[in-house]
């Protein structure tokens, strides 16, 4: 679950997620033995961060009872196991392909995504392509930052985090993928000086000239 969310807010998105149909305030709150208006305040705040809607309003006595479904994000922050299964579809391909036939695959995955982020950078100069791709790795989860190799002065990048590290340290060839991107993007030659995979404190890429 999202850490965020509250221990009794959790449990009031599980009873949602266990009654597909919705659930009424007086319902969530016999189901967990607390008050009407606490259940209010927690809807107030589920509602608002987008994890709750309006159900459908129907009549009881007479009285119009309002019912709350969970949205696309309420199911959402349920726990997810991508890694597990991003790590069971790699190891078949790898598998099949062999290494090199897998780093050539996310070779060409990385340049068929570049091509549709290309007319982004088409026209700017060097140091607007370099903020364009820290752009877009900061959007893909990586948190970057632009420095300065010491010995040739020469630009690098460097990423504090790997989105996909479990990944990386069974499967090296991985780093292929962001070596491709930021080569295609920046059109310049991308050589990778410290991995956090292989033990480095981060990663890091030196932009060479050419």
């Amino acid at each position: 679950m999202t850490e965020k969310i509250k221990p009794r807010q959790q449990q009031i998105l599980k009873l949602l997620l266990e009654n597909k149909a919705g659930l009424s305030i007086d319902e969530i709150a016999t189901a967990l033995d607390i008050s009407r208006n606490a259940v209010q305040q927690h809807f107030t705040v589920l509602e608002k961060d987008g994890y709750i809607q309006t159900g459908v309003v129907s009549k009881t006595a007479g009285r119009p009872v309002r019912s709350f479904v969970l949205t696309e994000a309420g199911i959402n922050s349920f726990p997810k196991q991508y890694a597990w299964f991003s790590e069971l579809i790699l190891t078949d391909l790898k598998n099949e392909m062999g290494s090199e036939g897998f780093k050539r695959y996310l070779h060409r995955l990385a340049s068929n995504l570049s091509q549709s982020l290309l007319p982004q950078f088409i026209g700017k100069q060097p140091d607007e392509r370099l903020d364009g791709l820290l752009n877009v790795m900061d959007s893909l989860g990586f948190k970057t930052k632009k420095i300065t190799d010491s010995d040739s002065n020469e630009p690098m990048i460097e990423a504090c985090n790997c989105i996909y590290h479990d990944l990386a340290q069974k499967h090296e060839e991985m780093c292929e993928f962001d070596r491709t991107l930021m080569s295609s993007l920046l059109d310049k030659d991308i050589e990778q000086v410290e991995c956090m995979a292989k033990g480095g404190a981060v990663c890091c890429f030196k932009i060479i000239d050419t």
